[in-house]
């Protein structure tokens, strides 16, 4: 079972992401807009890239209304950035199996405040959605089985730091890619199409001389 979680089953469900995240972006891509025959007032170029870069700062509606899920929602993202591509493990796994490129890792303390952020701000916005009336209603299976996965992955990617049980790595790795296989057709793909939406907002805005 371990050579072919190590093996057959990484390389079908790195596949599967990378084919299904292309698949994904690609019919994003072909899918085209209506064209606009107003006249210009604007740069579509100028407002996209202004609307993917300060969508990051939210407006000061939401920073006073949704404070929580701000702080939540960035201690999650970034503390996950960091261990996905600066815990050391990874750092390794990703030289040996996909790139065969290498970097420095973070030291043990920075992903120790890693890792806590992200289980912070990922327990903080599960709890929001399932407690708050509102994103309750909106959110749907999809969101929570996304939710619950990453929890678990980054639960026994912690657990198995110390590398001295195999067991526990291969559970890890198992549920990692069970994510991959996941990951192209669940809502995970913001973590991609994020920018393109922002971009399109900005763009159709900026043609309109709207700043967004």
């Amino acid at each position: 079972m371990g050579q072919f979680i190590d093996g057959p089953l990484w390389t079908f469900s790195l596949s599967v992401f990378v084919l299904g995240v292309i698949w994904r972006v690609v019919t994003i891509l072909i899918a085209g807009n209506r064209s606009d025959l107003a006249t210009a007032k604007g740069s579509a170029g100028k407002g996209a890239i202004r609307t993917v870069f300060s969508r990051f700062v939210p407006e000061r509606t939401v920073a006073t209304r949704g404070r929580i899920q701000l702080i939540a929602g960035y201690l999650f993202h970034l503390g996950l950035l960091a261990l996905l591509f600066f815990a050391k493990p990874h750092v390794d796994f990703i030289a040996e199996r996909i790139t065969g490129l290498s970097w420095s890792a973070m030291p043990h303390w920075a992903f120790i405040v890693s890792a806590e952020a992200a289980f912070i701000g990922l327990i903080l916005l599960w709890l929001h959605r399932v407690l708050n009336p509102v994103t309750r209603l909106l959110s749907d299976l999809d969101d929570h089985v996304g939710s619950i996965l990453v929890f678990l992955v980054m639960l026994t990617g912690c657990l198995a730091l110390a590398q001295a049980f195999e067991p526990l790595r291969l559970i890890h790795l198992l549920l990692a890619e069970l994510l991959l296989i996941y990951f192209p057709f669940s809502k995970l793909m913001h973590a991609f199409t994020f920018v393109m939406s922002r971009g399109y907002t900005g763009a159709t805005m900026g043609r309109k001389g709207i700043n967004a």
